[in-house]
């Protein structure tokens, strides 16, 4: 069993929460169709740390951003994500929501 750390709600079991998938920039609306598609259906799937997004279905109802390893399944880091996230690369606040 994988413990979570909410940070709203504390430790729990991964069985409260719905695996949203890995963490990455949403393309902007001017994206080619093949941009889309790598980033709709292409995942890296690494064999190490990766950050993630969860939701907390049984819990407290909120997203959270995960950083996991996916081999031995150690989180050792959580977040609240924000309903609106700026990317690193320093472009224009995201249009979907979390």
């Amino acid at each position: 069993m994988i413990r979570i750390p909410c940070p709203h709600c504390g430790p729990r079991n991964s069985d409260e929460f719905s695996y949203i998938g890995e963490e990455k920039r949403r393309p902007g609306p001017d994206t080619s169709p093949t941009e889309w598609r790598t980033y709709l259906y292409s995942k890296s799937n690494p064999a190490g740390w990766t950050t993630e997004q969860w939701f907390h279905a049984a819990g407290c109802g909120k997203f959270i951003v995960a950083e996991r390893h996916t081999v031995t399944n150690e989180v050792r880091a959580t977040r609240p994500k924000p309903r609106f996230e700026r990317s690193n690369a320093g472009a224009e606040a995201g249009g979907g929501s979390s």
